[in-house]
Formats: C-alpha cells, structure tokens, sequence
C-alpha cells in the first residue's frame, strides 16, 4: 500500500477514492520560507551585488553612529585638521614654500641691494674717515636692535607663541580668540618697556660711546648720532613683533619689505640733509627708516588680527591640548582659551625664561661687533669703516641663505606645537644643507674677485685705492667665516621653535665670543684689521660647530652625521668652485684696464662659480643638487621635503607595492524571494 509522506514540500499519492480508480497525484503544498533570524553577515567589499530590493539607506540623523571599523583595542585614525603641518607644505596649490621664498627672496634681495646703495652713498659722501668711523660707532645700536629685535630674539619668541595661539583658533574652542588675547598681553607692556630703554639709552649716550671706542677721534659727532639712533630700539621692537605675527599667520610679503623701506629712508635722508648735517644726516636717516619699517607692516597685522573670523567650533573629540592640561609645553604657555588665563600665560611666555634666553643669546652674538669697534678703535684712522664696508658686502649670502630658514621656521614651529617632530626633523635638515650650499657659493665668489668687486662697489670719491685693498682684504677673511654664521642663525632656530627655555645656544655662543676676544687680542698688533676678521671667522665656526654637536634632546633631533657629510661635500665643492673663478677673475682684470677690467672679473668670476660648483657636487651626490627622484611602485609621498638620497637611505631596492586588504563592509542579507 501506497502512504503519503508527512514531510512538507515532498510528493504524495492520495489513496483512490473508488476500488478500480487510478490514484490521483496530490501536488506538495507551498509554503513561505522562514526568515532568517540570526546575526547579519559580513561580506567582502569584492563580492559581487546581490540582487534583489535595495537595501535600506543609512541613517543620518544626529543619532546616527558610523559602524566601527578599527580593529578592537586600536585608536581611531586622528581626524583632518587645518592645522597640519603639511597643509604648510603643500600650501594652497601645492607650491606655497615655493611662492613664499620666491616672494621673501626677490625683497630680501632687493633690501640687500639699498643697502649696498647705502653704504656706496656713505662712502661717496663722506668717504672713510673719523666722521665715518663716529657714525659707525653709533651704527652698533641699529645693529644690536636688528638681531635682538627683528631677526633673532622677537622672532625666536614670538613666532613659536603665535603659532600655538593660530593652532587653538583653528580647532575653534569656545572662549575669547587666543591670538588677540596674545597681542593684547604682550604688545603693550613691550612698547613701554622698549620706550624706557630707549630713553635711557639717549642720557646714558656718552658713557656708551666711551665703553665702546675708548680711542675715538670726535667722540661728540659719535655721542649725537648715537642719541638719533636710539630711536630705533622702539621702531625696530614695534617691526619685529609685527613681523613674528604675520610669518605666524603664514604672511611674507610684508614682513619682506621692512628693510626696503629702512634704506630708502636712509638713503633719502642722507641725500636730502648730507650737505647740512653731515654723516649726522645718515644716524637720522636710521631714525626715520626705523619708523617706516613699522608702517610698512601694520595695515597687514591689523587685517589678520582683527579682520580674521574665529571658525566655528570643532565637535571632534577634545584633546589635553585644548584645556591646557597636557600635550606639548608651548600649548600650554599659549593658554587655555580662557580670557585671564590665556592673558597670564602669555605675559609669563614674555617675561619668562624664554625671552631671557633668547634676548641674552642674540646680545651674546652680536657682541662680536663690540669687540670689533673696540679692537679697531686703537688702529688708525679708517679701520672700523673698512671693517664695515667688507662686512657688509660679504654677509649679502648669508641674508640670502637664511631666507629659506625665515620662511620654514614658523612651518617647524606649528609643527611641533602639533607634535610632528619627524616632519620638523626633515625639514630642517633639508633647510641646513640648501642654507649650506647657498652662503659657500656666494663666499665662493667673494674670494675670488673681492679686489674687483670693492672697485666697483666702492671705488670713487672720497674712498681711495688704499681703501680699496684695505676693505678687499677684510672680506676675503671674513668670507671663511661666512658657512658659521649661517649656520648658527639656521641651527638656533631648532632650540626655540619648541617655545621651550633652554641655555645651552647660549653657553655655545659664549665660547665663540671668548675664542674671537682673545684671538682678536692677540692678532690686532701684527695683523691689523685681518687679525680682527680671522678671530671673527674663527670664533664664529667654533660656535656653529657647538650648535650642530648639541641638537638632540635640547632641539629638533637631527641626524648629526648625514648633516655633516653633506656639508663637507658643499665645502669641498666651494673650493673646486673657488680655485677656478680666482684663476680667471685675475685673467679678466689684466686684460681690460680700468673698472672695465674689474667688472669683467667679477662677471667671470660669478659665472664660473655657478658652473663649477654644481659640477663638483655631481659626482658627490650630494643632498643640495635638485635630483629626480626614482619612481616607486606606490604613491609618492609630495608632502615630504626629503630628497631622494634620504628616501634611498630609508627605502633600500624598491619593493612592491603589498596588497590592500579589503575593508569590510557591514551589511544586512535580505531575502529576494
């Protein structure tokens, strides 16, 4: 007999209704699947996709959660913020360090230049005499001002404490603006503060000029211009904060015009009142310079600091850095967002350890001027402005060189307030072999047609041939000083991007200024004003070198080794580049008589140093010639400002690029039936 399975969905023979009747075949009964209740399945982004109604779109509400997609136990990636250091890279475009060193080059050149016209009106004017010598006796304030005030301590402060205010307006808490706070602290009690010393700087004139060339012919011509150029102690304080500010808010272009501005001020003046005054008329031109240096720059701060709308706050998670309880020190120094307490961070960072710090290594630097007057004050009639003139003309590489290390600075100092210390490492070390290279090409140059290039420079009216040999070879020593200068303004800059204290630049600056005393001392009888430029060069080197052993723990942590062997290549280099420009600038000036001869030796001079030093550097690979870079099978890194030698020394043999594992995706499996 026939049975009828019970298990549903298979066939059956129903039992025949009559006897002799053929069974009748009862179809399965159909029945709906039942859903699925287990959990959802996780499928590959590669899988194909299902067919079948779409799945339902993701909530966004402000309920709505994102599924988590990090391992369990791992942080979540750090979100994107305006404030990554790369973004100071890249820079709007891609090209923004680019743009801003072409930019801050083209003026800081063109201020190298007025100053060059300044210093060959000076000379055309008044010559090299006793009433130079007063004025330049004088000209030692305007000097000190300019490193402590505008190049080296205003800028070593200011720049690190802005760029920590502009990073907590950009995460946008709530609270008071922390760079308005800043300026509303500090710019006040500075303005008083340097208005004071200024003051106190005009009564205490003739005991200053007495301290400073005890042998001084007229000591009252020095002791008035001296009082003139006090002046700019408040000019050149109001020029360096603005300064700081606005190479904070990433703005260069005023900034770089502030010494455009100080010499066509100085040099008007002295063209204006030079027949009445005398070389007073240049101490006034300083004055006068000073102030326009500071309207130059005010329209721009004004913009940024008040015309700047605050971003709306950010709702990502807050960080220690954000109340001031933790992260990097400089973030703490700026405040926590809070009106009195970003106020009274700020006057602490002013009045504390840092500023003493810097302010007391930029005095200790430019002591090695004092020691010039004051050696050269004892030598006859002459010395201290052929000091001046060689001087002057031989650091136009060195301004030129530390441009790109004016530019970089503030992206150093934001990226260590962000906590990037690698980034900050390859920057600086790729700005300290590109400093290198610039500062021994142009010394490359200077030595080898400084005669020639004095005779075009300087040569006519009051300033004589003798004074032209005199000034010539002054140069020629002081360039051998010109790669440690460099390096110490560029090296300086990674002890107080961090906004932290420290005192070991100035222990380092110390031993310098002692080694140029006594050498100085003990070379001024037999050697003259040379002796005085080698103790210069020498003390100067042996600072640098107690910059560059001492970067660690105390600054941005470079790699020592790599840095020297890259400027030992550069040395080598420059004097390849050096022997050969010497051997045809003196071909040149004996074939053509006259200036012609000496303008064609510093044509052949500069055109054969700028052919032979890249070619010595060739076979060097060195780290300052531009390479391609070799191409890898993964994406290129354009953010980074290594070179490809430091990628190679990284990297090793290019390597495949691993495979990307899939992301998972979460999904819910419906059911198409």
């Amino acid at each position: 007999m026939n049975q009828a399975s019970d298990a549903p969905g298979t066939t059956g023979t129903a039992p025949p209704s009559r006897p002799g009747a053929a069974p009748v075949t009862v179809p399965p009964p159909v029945t709906a699947p039942a859903p699925r209740t287990g959990p959802p399945v996780t499928l590959p982004r590669t899988e194909a996709p299902r067919t079948g109604p779409p799945a339902p779109a993701p909530r966004t509400g402000p309920d709505d959660t994102p599924p988590r997609t990090e391992a369990p136990g791992t942080a979540p990636a750090p979100r994107p913020t305006d404030s990554d250091p790369d973004d100071a890279e890249r820079g709007e475009g891609g090209g923004f360090l680019a743009r801003a060193a072409l930019l801050t080059g083209v003026l800081t050149a063109a201020g190298a230049l007025l100053g060059l016209l300044r210093d060959q009106t000076l000379a055309h004017l008044f010559g090299a005499d006793r009433d130079t010598d007063a004025f330049l006796v004088a000209w030692t304030v305007p000097e000190f001002a300019s490193t402590l005030l505008i190049e080296d301590g205003m800028a070593l402060v200011l720049v690190p404490a802005f760029s920590v205010a502009l990073a907590r307006r950009t995460r946008g808490r709530s609270g008071p603006d922390p760079v308005r706070a800043l300026v509303r602290a500090s710019l006040p009690r500075l303005g008083l503060a340097l208005s004071g010393i200024a003051l106190l700087l005009v009564v205490m004139a003739p005991a200053l000029v007495g301290a400073l060339a005890p042998g001084l012919p007229d000591p009252e011509l020095a002791v008035d211009c001296t009082r003139l150029t006090a002046t700019c102690l408040l000019s050149f304080g109001l020029a360096g904060y603005c300064g700081a500010a606005l190479r904070a808010h990433r703005s260069f272009l005023a900034p770089a015009t502030i010494y455009v501005a100080y010499n066509v001020g100085i040099i008007t003046t002295m063209l204006v009142l030079g027949g009445r005054w005398g070389v007073r008329s240049a101490a006034a031109g300083v004055a006068i310079g000073g102030l326009l240096m500071v309207l130059a720059q005010l329209p721009a701060l004004w913009v940024r600091v008040r015309g700047a709308a605050r971003p709306a706050p950010a709702t990502g998670p807050r960080r220690p850095e954000d109340d001031g309880t933790g992260g990097d020190r400089a973030v703490r120094l700026a405040g926590d967002g809070t009106g009195t307490g970003a106020d009274d961070r700020a006057v602490r960072l002013a009045g504390g350890a840092l500023i003493a710090s810097v302010l007391l290594f930029g005095v200790c630097r430019q002591s090695q001027v004092l020691i010039e007057r004051f050696l050269g004050s004892s030598l006859p009639a002459g010395a201290i402005s052929h000091l001046n003139y060689a001087q002057k003309v031989a650091q136009m590489p060195m301004v030129l060189s530390l441009m790109l290390c004016t530019v970089t600075f503030p992206v150093v100092a934001r990226a260590l307030a962000e906590g990037h210390t690698e980034k900050a490492r390859r920057r600086v070390e790729r700005d300290l072999t590109l400093a290198a290279a610039v500062v021994l090409l142009g010394a490359a140059a200077i030595v080898a047609c400084a005669p020639q290039l004095v005779h075009v420079l300087f040569q006519r009216g009051a300033f004589t041939a003798a004074d032209t040999a005199a000034t010539a070879g002054v140069m020629r020593v002081y360039a051998l000083g010109l790669l440690g200068h460099t390096l110490v303004g560029a090296l300086v800059r990674t002890y107080f991007s961090a906004g932290r204290p420290t005192w070991y630049p100035l222990a380092a600056m110390s031993a310098g200024i002692a080694a140029t005393a006594v050498l100085g001392a003990l070379a001024v009888g037999p050697f003259g004003v040379r002796g005085i430029a080698a103790a210069n060069a020498t003390g100067i080197t042996l600072a640098a070198v107690l910059l560059l052993c001492g970067t660690g723990p105390r600054s941005v942590p470079i790699h020592r080794r790599r840095v020297a062997a890259e400027l030992t290549k550069t040395l080598v280099a420059a004097g390849c580049a050096t022997g050969a420009a010497l051997l045809c600038a003196r071909w040149a000036d004996a074939a053509l008589p006259g200036v012609r001869g000496a303008a064609a030796a510093v044509a052949a001079a500069v055109l054969v140093v700028a052919v032979v030093f890249p070619l010595a550097l060739w076979p060097l690979r060195a780290d300052a010639l531009p390479r391609r870079p070799a191409r890898a099978s993964g994406p290129p890194d354009v953010t980074s400002p290594r070179s490809w030698t430091d990628r190679a020394r990284e990297g090793g043999r290019r390597t495949a690029r691993p495979p990307r594992t899939p992301r998972p995706v979460t999904r819910k499996r419906t059911d198409a039936r």
